[in-house]
């Protein structure tokens, strides 16, 4: 099972990337002229800096966003698009190398991973149809959310300090953490990153830490091509961004893999609360500005 699902991670790998390029020879070929070197340098060291988070387990979205907001180099509309269809590829390339090195239930792994990815697909065809402010307030409260999430992690609280063995589940356990991650799945197209709430799901449940690692890399790996087919087709991405996003965070993901083996992870954490905190009330605060705009 596990064979299979890598053999199918990288079929997407190169689909999206070959429906990717098509895209943008078709839709965005004159937006790659005279960009200038800073987006350039924005757009690689988000990839590196993200991703390189991302594969620690604490995720990409987050940082992104922020990161995005603060150098103003991809504008709001776009950011659905451009986090799905950018990180997809830095993604499947995590979940091939924790497949690969962490031993999991493959029944498990696999309706997870399924069930992630219809989710994602139903919602990315809403998504796409939303105005600015729509998806503005969506990922505020989103990354609210993500926020007292991550601090219960950090904090031990709550399923995060129960300590699990199991390699899968089975039964109603399996049902449940099915059920949830469809709807993780879905949330994952407006910025509710996936990582942290499947990983307490699956602690609640009795499996071992280690396991989760595999599961939400892959139930990402997955879904992120299911909605990028969707965003790459109405052209709700920044081509720029998705580019640096696609070199920079695969090269992230070798640095977490073979050079980082020691990092203050724990206050990473924290810090990365206050940046969605901080991000959820830029968001907030712009499509208030927005509708007093359109108001006057």
């Amino acid at each position: 099972m596990v064979l299979a699902l890598q053999i199918i991670l990288a079929i997407c790998f190169f689909a999206i990337l070959l429906d990717y390029i098509m895209n943008v020879r078709k839709n965005h070929k004159g937006e790659l002229k005279g960009v200038p070197g800073k987006k350039w340098a924005w757009a690689m060291g988000i990839g590196i800096f993200a991703n390189l988070l991302d594969t620690l387990g604490i995720g990409s979205f987050a940082t992104s966003t922020f990161l995005y907001k603060t150098s103003k180099s991809c504008p709001d509309e776009l950011l659905p698009g451009t986090l799905n269809v950018g990180d997809t590829f830095p993604v499947i390339v995590e979940a091939l190398v924790f497949t690969t090195a962490v031993d999991c239930d493959g029944l498990t792994l696999i309706l997870m991973c399924i069930a992630a990815m219809i989710g994602s697909y139903l919602m990315a065809g809403v998504v796409c149809k939303w105005d600015v402010n729509k998806i503005r307030y969506g990922m505020g409260i989103a990354m609210l959310c993500v926020a007292v999430v991550m601090a219960c992690k950090n904090a031990g609280v709550g399923p995060f300090g129960l300590i699990g063995t199991a390699t899968g589940l089975r039964g109603f356990k399996l049902v449940i953490a099915v059920l949830v991650n469809f709807i993780l799945g879905a949330l994952m197209d407006i910025g509710f990153g996936l990582y942290a709430p499947c990983m307490a799901l699956l602690l609640l449940l009795g499996c071992d830490a280690s396991v989760t690692f595999p599961i939400f890399m892959s139930s990402c790996a997955l879904l992120m091509p299911a909605c990028s087919i969707k965003f790459i087709k109405e052209s709700k991405y920044d081509v720029v961004c998705v580019m640096g996003n696609l070199i920079g965070g695969i090269i992230g993901v070798i640095l977490a893999c073979t050079i980082v083996t020691s990092l203050p992870i724990h206050a990473l954490i924290w810090v990365v609360c206050v940046v969605l905190v901080y991000t959820s009330i830029m968001m907030f605060r712009d499509a208030s500005k927005s509708k007093k705009a359109v108001a006057q």
